[in-house]
C-alpha cells in the first residue's frame, strides 16, 4: 500500500474529540470493574433479564478462569471438569500449543471468509482431516462451524451424491438443534417440544437396547421393516449414526450392526453417515469411533474437540460423494475460520505428540473399574450399566436392579451433591439417568482420581438423601 493512499485513509477517518475518547474509556472501566464485582447469584440474575429461557446452563455458576481440567469461577471457587464444555476440550481447557497457534494466526488475519479470499490453514487441516479418517479412498474435507451445519451439509452432499431425498436416523440419536437436525434427532425433550412440523423425507428405525429387549437383529429387522412401509430404499439418500450415541445415553453401536449397515447401505447405493461429532478425535480410544467397528462410512461429520475450544466443525468423505455439489454450493461466511484452523491443527498435534488415543484407552479402563468400585461400595444395585468406548464412559442409574427403573432423580442429587464439592457433571440419556464423562484426555490421574473421590462422596449422599 502506497504511503499516499495511507494518509487518504487516515484523512478520511472520522475523528473523536479527546473528551468522547476519554468518556469511552472510563465506561469500559467501569464496564470491567463492575464484571470483576459480579457473583454468580448476580450473573444468574443479570442473565435471565438477558437471555432467553430456552437457553439452559447446567451449572449455576459462571467462568472465569480455566486450565486443562480444572476451573475457577467468578467467586474464585474450584472445580474439577469432567464436562469438558460437552466433550470439546479433549485436549483441556487453553492447551498451550493450541492458544500458541491460535495466537500466531490472530497476529496475520482473523477473517477474509474462505469464499472470498482462501488461506493455507484450511487446505492444511482438510488435508490433516483426509489423512486420518478411516478407508483408502481419496477424501475431501468441507468446513464449516458448528456440528449441527456440518450434519446438514453433510445431508445435502448425500442428497446431491444420490439424487434422493430420504434420510434414516436411529431412536435415541443426537444430530442437532436446527430444524433438519431435529427431525433425525431421536429424543422429545427438550429438544423437539413445539417447533415441529419438521422436514419431510426423515425416517426413524430402532436401535439396539437392553433396556428395550431390543437386539441388533430386531434393530435391522426394523430397518427392513421401515424399506417396506415408509422409506422405499431407491429414493433413500443416506443412513446417519452416531457410532457411540451421545445425548441418547453414551452407548456404542454394536460392531455387528455397523457392518450390517454397510452391507445394506452398500446393496441399495445408500450413503453412510456416521455422526462423529461428539466420538471423535480421541475420545474413543481411536481418532474416530467407527474405527472400532471396522467400518468405513462414506461420509463422517467432525466438530467438539477437533478445534481444542474454538467453535469448528466439519465433513469428510469420500471425494466422489463431496464433489457433488456445484462450486458455491457448500461454504459458509465463517466456515474454517483461520483461527479455529490454526487451533485444529495445533489440537490434532498435540493428540499425537501426547499418545492421547492411547491415554484414552487407559482412561477408560480406569473410570470403569472406578465406577464399580464405587457402586458396589456406595450404592448397591444403583448402578445398573456402566459402558462406553475408550474414555467416552457413562453409568446409568436405576431405582434398584430387580425392576430397572431409571432413576433421574438420583442423578440429579448426584449432580447436584458434586457441585457443591468441586465437581462438574452432566447427565443424557432418554430417560435423564445417566451420567457422562467428558474429563479432558490431558488430565492427570490425580485430578481424575480426586474427581472420582468427590463423585463418591456426591454418591453416598445422594443415596442418604433418598433413603
Amino acid at each position: 500500500m502506497s504511503n499516499t493512499v495511507k494518509k487518504q485513509r487516515r484523512k478520511a477517518a472520522p475523528k473523536k474529540s479527546a473528551a468522547k475518547t476519554q468518556a469511552a474509556v472510563e465506561t469500559l472501566a467501569s464496564v470491567a470493574a463492575t464484571a470483576a464485582e459480579q457473583t454468580n447469584a448476580q450473573l444468574i440474575s443479570r442473565r435471565d433479564a438477558a437471555v432467553p429461557r430456552g437457553v439452559a446452563s447446567a451449572a449455576p455458576i459462571y467462568a472465569k478462569y480455566a486450565e486443562n481440567a480444572e476451573l475457577w469461577d467468578v467467586e474464585g471457587n474450584r472445580y474439577i471438569d469432567f464436562c469438558g464444555g460437552i466433550g470439546v476440550l479433549n485436549t483441556g481447557h487453553r492447551h498451550p500449543r493450541v492458544i500458541e497457534a491460535a495466537k500466531a494466526q490472530e497476529d496475520h488475519f482473523t477473517h477474509t471468509s474462505f469464499q472470498v479470499v482462501p488461506y493455507a490453514p484450511y487446505i492444511e487441516l482438510a488435508e490433516r482431516l483426509n489423512a486420518l479418517a478411516p478407508g483408502d479412498a481419496p477424501k475431501k474435507t468441507l468446513l464449516v462451524t458448528t456440528g449441527a451445519e456440518a450434519v446438514e451439509n453433510a445431508v445435502k452432499i448425500a442428497r446431491a451424491a444420490t439424487g434422493r431425498p430420504g434420510v434414516i436416523a436411529f431412536t435415541g440419536g443426537y444430530h442437532g438443534r436446527t430444524l433438519l437436525t431435529l427431525g433425525m434427532t431421536g429424543k422429545v425433550s427438550p429438544y423437539k417440544k413445539g417447533v415441529g412440523p419438521f422436514p419431510a423425507d426423515v425416517f426413524r428405525a430402532p436401535f439396539p437396547s437392553v433396556r428395550d429387549g431390543i437386539t441388533v437383529d430386531d434393530a435391522i429387522t426394523g430397518l427392513k421393516n421401515l424399506f417396506l412401509t415408509d422409506a422405499e430404499p431407491s429414493r433413500v439418500a443416506a443412513i446417519i449414526i452416531e457410532p457411540v450415541l451421545g445425548e441418547g445415553g453414551y452407548t456404542p453401536v454394536p460392531f455387528e450392526m455397523m457392518q450390517q449397515l454397510r452391507s445394506i447401505c452398500d446393496e441399495h447405493g445408500i450413503l453412510l453417515i456416521a455422526d462423529e461429532v461428539q466420538a471423535g478425535f480421541g475420545r474413543t480410544g481411536t481418532w474416530f469411533a467407527v474405527e472400532h467397528s471396522g467400518v468405513v462410512p462414506d461420509l463422517i461429520t467432525v466438530a467438539k474437540s477437533m478445534a481444542g475450544g474454538y467453535p469448528l466443525a466439519g465433513v469428510i468423505g469420500r471425494a466422489e460423494v463431496m464433489d457433488a455439489m456445484e462450486p458455491g454450493g457448500l461454504g459458509g461466511t465463517y466456515g474454517g475460520n483461520p483461527v479455529a484452523c490454526a487451533a485444529a491443527i495445533a489440537a490434532i498435534d498435540a493428540i499425537e505428540e501426547e499418545n492421547l488415543l492411547a491415554r484414552s484407552t487407559a482412561m477408560g479402563e480406569m473410570l470403569k473399574a472406578r465406577f464399580a468400585e464405587i457402586g458396589a461400595r456406595s450404592a448397591p444395585f444403583r448402578f445398573w450399566d456402566i459402558r462406553g468406548l475408550g474414555a467416552m464412559v457413562a453409568v446409568e442409574f436405576v431405582t434398584d436392579f430387580d425392576s430397572a427403573t431409571p432413576d433421574a432423580a438420583f442423578t440429579k442429587r448426584v449432580i447436584a451433591n458434586a457441585l457443591k464439592r468441586g465437581l462438574l457433571l452432566l447427565s443424557c440419556g432418554m430417560h435423564g439417568n445417566a451420567l457422562r464423562v467428558m474429563v479432558p484426555l490431558t488430565a492427570s490421574d490425580a485430578i481424575v482420581e480426586e474427581g472420582m473421590a468427590i463423585f463418591e462422596a456426591a454418591v453416598v449422599e445422594a443415596v442418604a438423601e433418598g433413603a
